[in-house]
């Protein structure tokens, strides 16, 4: 028999019902006091040290300023003047000129903060206000090295810096911790003079030995890094040859020598080198993020990937010419593409990638009208989107490890037919790893079109028929031709993209299943070489160093080169490339490469798309550059007038 509730019980269910949800609410508060505090105990801590050392500052100087002054009495005056005072009113003089010049001389502004130098003399320009971007996914780790995705290299490209930056228009290399570099006659030795006044964001003065240590951080094996030691194997040595002069040794010509010593971003030995010794700890964690770049995490030790935002704040120590703009920079996790949209409507993030499917009718939208700038572009770093064939399954090859299935597979995929409906013609056929306005591509290379004759031909050839009259293709031993295709499940455009191709490979007889896999999901499955197929984008390059996503010697655990793919004509012509300093003979090698490419079809390239990008109007300067919108590169070179800000630190 049941029992009926009464009144009474559902009074006390309701009371114990708000107890839950109070306690709960308590702990959610309790945990965002601890979290608090812990940043304010940072800060608290890095003020002390700093007040430390003015004091040891002021020691020093009232020191000097003793000694001249003693020195100074036990000798003579020059036309009236003791010589310590007048000592004390040369420099004195001297830093005044040097002071005068920094505000108002665009002459002694490093090259590196011209733009942003630039920025901060219009008449409108002031600092404050946030940044608020969004990311279509979770995060899994910002640590440094251990990181591979692209949003996380957004945020780290904030925090930490390198040694040179490119010049958004020459697009050559100019100086940022270094104020000047040498090469030797034969190429193999680049000596970098620091900037000795570089602090890390915790005080700490940046030297030699930071950089040295860097690269015996990347190289150390324990550390979860193969993709990213790839890119410093030629490398020799890395050498602090005074606290402000760093020697970088290679072992032989590299034609990016200068821009991979250049670009090394610096960690700091103080931070990072109890580490060494903990590669899995390191491994493992999900926030330690210490640099000396402009901005920086309120504590370097404590974001993890629960937390739904990722906010780095104004770091006050900035060592540059130019502070930056915006006291906050903040990222907003919102995986649906319409909540997306309606945030950015709604005022709550400043920027919104537009989908080419939705973008002409955004720009006669008036409510997005009114608010934003928009910039529509092809970026020549623009990165291309594929599918990745995996080769092996374990020790054992798969149907793609044949080059005439993974052929098959491109003539099935009518890229055309993509571009027109996924992307609205907002887009270009992918031919190879090389950019079409790159020096690397050969323009008589055409790209395959559509033809499924061609490709069931191909897979005849390989032993695929329709053997029992199902639509579907078979093996010698009566197998259907069916396979996984795994894609990130956020991405709207990612899913029809999927569809299409369904339908397209089904005109032949084979199988796509759709394996939909959240974003942390994904990279782990990489790591492990877990999948048959995988629809996935690199970034690219003003030239790209092919070598650690399609060399052999990156099918390592981790490595880049998670498809398995071995191409003894690729790695020859790689390895050739690689060390050819005179540009000319090296396009020549990339030519040849990109014919392998083309052969082997080792990806299915698929489409570069172009940028269509809404951004609020308050944010002001701006500007498209010869390596894109600047907002992406240089984020302290825009800004918010006063009058138009609307968040407070």
């Amino acid at each position: 028999m049941q029992k009926r509730l009464t009144t009474r019980d559902t009074i006390l269910y309701t009371l114990l019902t708000l107890m839950v949800i109070l306690l709960v609410l308590v702990m959610y508060q309790i945990d965002r006091q601890w979290n608090k505090l812990n940043e304010m105990g940072v800060a608290v801590s890095e003020q002390a040290k700093d007040v430390q050392g003015v004091r040891s500052s002021v020691s020093s100087l009232q020191s000097s300023f003793n000694d001249v002054v003693a020195s100074a009495s036990k000798t003579c005056v020059s036309s009236g003047v003791p010589l310590a005072t007048k000592a004390l009113e040369e420099q004195t003089s001297d830093a005044s000129f040097t002071a005068a010049t920094n505000n108002n001389s665009d002459l002694e502004v490093p090259a590196a903060f011209q733009r942003a130098y630039q920025a901060s003399q219009k008449s409108d320009y002031s600092q404050g206000d946030w940044k608020v971007n969004s990311f279509s996914s979770t995060i899994k780790t910002i640590t440094p090295l251990v990181s591979s995705d692209a949003y996380a290299s957004d945020i780290q490209q904030n925090v930490l810096e390198s040694l040179l930056i490119r010049d958004p228009e020459t697009l050559e290399w100019s100086g940022l911790i270094a104020k000047d570099w040498t090469v030797s006659e034969d190429g193999l030795t680049i000596t970098f003079n620091l900037h000795d006044n570089v602090r890390f964001s915790d005080g700490v003065p940046l030297t030699a030995e930071d950089v040295a240590f860097t690269y015996s951080f990347i190289m150390n094996e324990s550390i979860k890094a193969p993709g990213e030691r790839a890119f410093y194997e030629k490398i020799e040595s890395v050498t602090a040859v005074s606290p402000y002069q760093v020697k970088f040794v290679y072992k032989e010509p590299y034609f990016q020598a200068l821009g991979t010593a250049g670009g090394l971003s610096i960690l700091a030995k103080h931070f990072y080198k109890e580490y060494m010794d903990k590669g899995e700890e390191f491994n493992e964690s999900k926030g330690l993020l210490l640099g000396s770049g402009p901005y920086r995490l309120a504590d370097p030790k404590s974001w993890t990937s629960d937390q739904g935002a990722i906010e780095l704040v104004r770091n006050t120590r900035y060592w540059g010419a130019v502070s930056p703009s915006f006291d906050k920079l903040v990222w907003k996790v919102i995986q649906n593409d319409s909540a997306r949209l309606t945030t950015y409507r709604n005022g709550d993030i400043d920027l919104y990638s537009a989908r080419p499917v939705e973008y002409d009718k955004l720009l006669k939208d008036e409510q997005v009208k009114e608010k934003s700038q928009n910039f529509e572009y092809m970026s020549p770093v623009a990165g291309y989107s594929y599918i990745a064939w995996n080769q092996k399954a374990g020790k054992e090859k798969t149907k793609f490890a044949d080059e005439r299935v993974r052929q098959a597979m491109t003539y099935l995929t009518d890229r055309d037919l993509i571009i027109r409906d996924i992307y609205r013609g907002y887009a270009e056929v992918a031919i190879s790893p090389f950019s079409p306005r790159s020096k690397q591509h050969d323009p008589e290379l055409i790209a395959r079109q559509a033809n499924v004759g061609k490709a069931k031909a191909l897979l005849k050839e390989v032993g695929y028929e329709d053997r029992n009259n199902d639509g579907l293709l078979e093996d010698e031993n009566g197998k259907a031709f069916s396979f996984k295709l795994t894609y990130f499940q956020g991405n709207d455009d990612t899913k029809r993209l999927v569809l299409l191709l369904k339908d397209m490979f089904a005109k032949a007889g084979v199988e796509l299943i759709p394996d939909p896999t959240e974003w942390s999901v994904m990279l782990e499955r990489l790591d492990q070489k877990n999948f048959d197929a995988i629809a996935l984008a690199w970034t690219s390059g003003l030239e790209t160093d092919v070598y650690q996503m399609f060399h052999s010697s990156q099918t390592k655990t981790n490595g880049n080169n998670f498809i398995n793919y071995e191409s003894d004509a690729l790695d020859g012509l790689i390895d050739q490339a690689r060390v050819i300093v005179d540009e000319v003979k090296r396009m020549a090698v990339w030519k040849k490469a990109e014919a392998v490419f083309y052969k082997e079809q080792p990806y299915t390239f698929l489409v570069r798309r172009k940028s269509l990008v809404f951004i609020d109007k308050r944010i002001k300067n701006l500007e498209l550059t010869n390596t894109g919108l600047n907002q992406d590169i240089h984020p302290f070179e825009i800004y918010v007038p006063k009058s138009e800000q609307k968040y407070q630190q």
